[in-house]
């Protein structure tokens, strides 16, 4: 089976993607395109399906560059291929050929683009990066690598949508000590719990950063899975593990 890869003409002429789970080898669980390094999958297999991606992009496996992801919101630039993986939750690059790449099975993969300015970004933003400022953090480090705020582009690839995120009134409590605007991420859910809107907190996020383009390509990682991996139906499922989906970007 072909790869599947979803792209934003947003972001063109940059080569990118956000890749579904078809085309790849694992199996089980994990059936598909699981680029998760730190999932129990079989690491060779894994090396196959992150092989398959870097061909796509068009690049050797090693330019591939993802780090050791910790819902934080540190960001790292990148020039070329990494030794050991820094622990980190974005990458920002002005070097053609380098592909940062995000992996995600409900938090948001964003990739972000100044063309004119030759600087790309990623980042994985679940709910505590994104409420730690993972978003505009990157935004900062492309303008230190020469990209201008007004020019980027960001787009947010598949994650779970507000229908399928139900989360108890701590979670809410910790955004509206953040911020009291920001109930209005939250719908009502059944017995005291909320539902919330992690793409729209996110597109939120994006625009108030001041950044020319921000968008959602509103794909819900939950609800399809013959698409996507998702952690939060694989739990509810009973299954022991997931896998992960990646998002890429190249100059």
């Amino acid at each position: 089976m072909t790869l599947e890869i979803l792209t934003s003409d947003s972001l063109a002429p940059l080569r990118h993607g956000f890749f579904t789970r078809r085309g790849g080898a694992s199996s089980g669980v994990f059936s598909g395109l699981n680029c998760g390094p730190g999932s129990s999958d079989q690491s060779d297999v894994v090396r196959i399906n992150r092989t398959r991606v870097a061909e796509a992009m068009g690049v050797l496996p090693e330019n591939l560059i993802t780090v050791h992801q910790v819902h934080s919101a540190d960001v790292v630039p990148i020039s070329g291929p990494l030794g050991a993986k820094p622990r980190a939750d974005a990458m920002v690059s002005a070097t053609p050929g380098v592909v940062l790449g995000v992996l995600t099975a409900d938090c948001q993969p964003v990739l972000f683009a100044d063309a004119d300015a030759g600087v790309i970004g990623a980042a994985h933003a679940g709910w505590r990066g994104a409420l730690d400022g993972v978003l505009e953090a990157t935004v900062d480090g492309m303008e230190q690598l020469g990209a201008t705020r007004s020019s980027i582009t960001a787009v947010i690839g598949p994650s779970i949508s507000q229908a399928a995120y139900e989360v108890g009134p701590e979670f809410l409590e910790d955004f509206l000590a953040e911020d009291p605007e920001n109930s209005w991420f939250f719908a009502n859910g059944k017995d005291g719990r909320y539902h919330f809107d992690l793409p729209g907190y996110g597109l939120h996020r994006l625009r108030s950063a001041g950044i020319g383009l921000a968008e959602w390509t509103r794909h819900c990682t939950y609800v399809d899975p013959a698409r996507f991996y998702s952690y939060r139906r694989s739990t509810h499922a009973g299954e022991a593990d997931y896998g992960r989906l990646i998002s890429a970007i190249r100059l």
